[in-house]
């Protein structure tokens, strides 16, 4: 174990990763996650492991799990075992161990991870004073108004703030626009709310977007939210027929679906498409309607995009919901107004052969892939998957075994986990170090494959 390999892992969520090691403990297997975290380096698997302990109270169990780790010096194990001392009620030995010094203090990311842990010590004035010097930060003040909420500061916070929203205001006036304070409106609304200024809060932020004095779609948006919040639906209303109405509208919708009105909602909706059919207004009123169990009204509206570009097109939005729920799934991609999705129909056939695996029609389904294989996935692990989805587990760990890449061992992990098979999962999971490898000997082959042209650039990945 040394702090390279824990930063890959971080990075590449390799080894076990999180979602993996969750499913490990859903399952009761905690103290099989502690040796793998300690016999394989895995960081992951102390991390969720020390979690877990300190959730029981095991704080000492949870040191010890992560002691290996803090001996490397890796910073992140160091916050990690801060944060166990912390919750065991050893909030100085916590500090002490990550106070940092006057280079940390110049360091934005250190500040802010130190603020945070002396705000959760109760020292909210400490983590306010430590921030002060790095406001300028968007993140910064973010977090400054996160780690002080419902802790009695609102007044300094609003000091702090209010400079920086003036400043926002000021910035389209002054020349080049200077966008480093655009978050600092909807902030100090946020603030002045919680102080019980709600009032004022509107006030001012109705103002500034009244008189356009603002950068971007998210102080739109949070103007439009405590509009809602305060039951101000007819000031809601006007903001979101008006000239942001692209930005605005979906949010008069939820708040009348949140009011029981759902066909207010729904007509709002129908209208603005039969004005300006927008995409945007296409994809609120399908993806509601679905929630609502009108799949055939949610295609008819989302049908015109279903053929659009990646960012537009409607039909994976309506997919992703069903694929838990096969029989509408399939509806859905046998229905005569489905079209195959723009530039990526493998997708759609995938789509199909999950929907007939989750109804138990595994060959049909493998048929499917197999007639339109997908280019960059490997058949065996499509096959696998496929029997994994209709319940046949032994049938798709056979697959996976003989195939034994290290795609495979990693799902072949998921599927003997299914089986209760958890110590055998791991040991046939790949290590961090195979995984490393693996990734590499990938790299190097495209690199192989795809020189640059002239001028240094390639059209076929790594770009």
């Amino acid at each position: 174990m040394n702090t390279d390999d824990l930063a890959w892992q971080v990075c590449n969520y390799g080894g076990l990763a999180p979602r993996k090691v969750d499913r490990l403990l859903e399952h009761g297997h905690l103290p099989l996650v502690i040796r793998t975290a300690e016999e394989r380096g895995e960081w992951f698997c102390a991390e969720r492991a020390a979690q877990e302990l300190c959730r029981s109270g095991e704080f000492g169990r949870a040191l010890k799990v992560m002691e290996p780790f803090v001996a490397t010096g890796w910073p992140t194990a160091l916050w990690a075992k801060a944060g166990i001392l912390l919750r065991a009620g050893r909030t100085n030995e916590a500090l002490d161990l990550v106070r940092p010094d006057q280079e940390g203090r110049a360091s934005r990311t250190v500040c802010r991870h130190f603020a945070e842990l002396l705000a959760e010590a109760g020292r909210v004035d400490e983590a306010v004073d430590l921030l002060v010097p790095h406001i300028g930060e968007p993140w910064i003040r973010t977090t400054l108004v996160e780690i002080t909420e419902g802790r009695g500061r609102d007044e300094r916070v609003l000091e702090l703030i209010s400079p920086h929203a003036e400043a926002a205001r000021r910035a389209r006036d002054d020349g080049p626009w200077d966008c480093s304070h655009s978050d600092a409106q909807e902030l100090q609304a946020r603030v002045l709310e919680r102080a019980g200024r709600a009032a004022e809060a509107i006030r001012i932020l109705g103002e500034d977007i009244a008189g356009r004095r603002f950068f971007a779609q998210n102080t739109l948006a949070a103007y439009a939210e405590l509009l809602a919040r305060h039951g101000l639906l007819d000031e809601l209303r006007e903001l979101a027929t008006g000239q942001d109405a692209h930005a605005v509208l979906h949010l008069y919708a939820d708040a009348l679906r949140d009011r029981g009105r759902a066909e207010d909602a729904e007509t709002v909706m129908r209208d603005a498409i039969a004005t300006d059919d927008w995409v945007g207004y296409r994809a609120w009123l399908s993806s509601a309607l679905l929630q609502d169990g009108r799949l055939d009204d949610a295609i008819t509206v989302a049908e015109p995009g279903f053929s659009w570009y990646d960012c537009s097109n409607l039909l994976a939005p309506l997919v992703h919901p069903l694929l838990d729920r096969p029989e509408e799934l399939l509806h859905l991609l046998e229905h005569p107004l489905t079209v195959p999705h723009h530039g990526h129909e493998e997708f759609q056939h995938w789509w199909r052969a999950h929907a007939l695996a989750g109804l138990g029609r595994t060959q049909e389904a493998i048929a499917t892939v197999e007639a339109h294989p997908d280019p960059w996935t490997d058949p065996c692990i499509v096959r696998a998957g496929l029997l994994s989805t209709a319940g046949l587990l032994a049938a798709a760990a056979t697959e996976l075994r003989g195939r034994g890449t290290i795609k495979a061992r990693e799902e072949l992990f998921d599927v003997l986990v299914q089986q209760g098979q958890a110590a055998e999962a791991i040991a046939v999971h790949p290590t961090v170090a195979e995984q490393r490898a693996d990734k590499q000997r990938a790299a190097e082959a495209k690199t192989e494959a795809a020189p640059p042209r002239e001028d240094g650039y390639s059209l076929e990945p790594p770009f």
